[in-house]
């Protein structure tokens, strides 16, 4: 049985293309979650960056936010973000001036119309698993695979959670 998504007719997310990228409609829900719990974090690290003419840190930041955008089925979103991608790779100052408050705006919105997915709880999807564990994961798998102990990587391996392809 699937997540009940019906809280997002009307967000104009692309939810079937959610879907696709994050593998399952639990999973689409916990992204959903993580970038609604971002957006604070986010938006600050934009508006510092622009405001300090910091253009390196500001474009990784809307390069992610581009992916990140596309990924729950912000499409609209996503295309701004690479706009302003675009904007700094070209170092078109005015371009950046003009649309960085009207991406602001729209991602705003898009937070807006997630209101209902903040006071969900914690929405981890069974198969996911915290960025902790990733890492105590990886650090071992790395260690095994300097030992060169197959077994144990093998069994280090088989402990991620399957990965979508997209």
């Amino acid at each position: 049985m699937g997540a009940d998504l019906s809280f997002l007719e009307g967000t104009g997310l692309d939810i079937k293309t959610g879907i696709g990228y994050t593998g399952s409609e639990e999973k689409y829900l916990s992204a959903l979650q993580r970038y609604f719990n971002n957006y604070e974090k986010n938006r600050t690290k934009i508006e510092e960056y622009y405001n300090a003419g910091d253009n390196e840190n500001y474009m990784i930041t809307v390069h992610a936010l581009k992916s990140n955008s596309r990924m729950i089925g912000a499409t609209e979103l996503g295309d701004m973000f690479e706009a302003l991608e675009t904007a700094v790779r070209n170092n078109e100052v005015d371009v950046i001036k003009e649309k960085t408050a009207k991406v602001l705006s729209k991602y705003a919105a898009v937070i807006e119309s997630l209101k209902p997915i903040g006071i969900m709880g914690d929405l981890k999807a069974a198969s996911e698993i915290s960025a902790e564990e990733a890492k105590d994961i990886s650090e071992k798998l790395l260690a095994a695979l300097d030992d060169f102990d197959d077994e144990l990587s093998k069994e280090l391996v088989v402990s991620f959670p399957a990965i979508p392809s997209t």
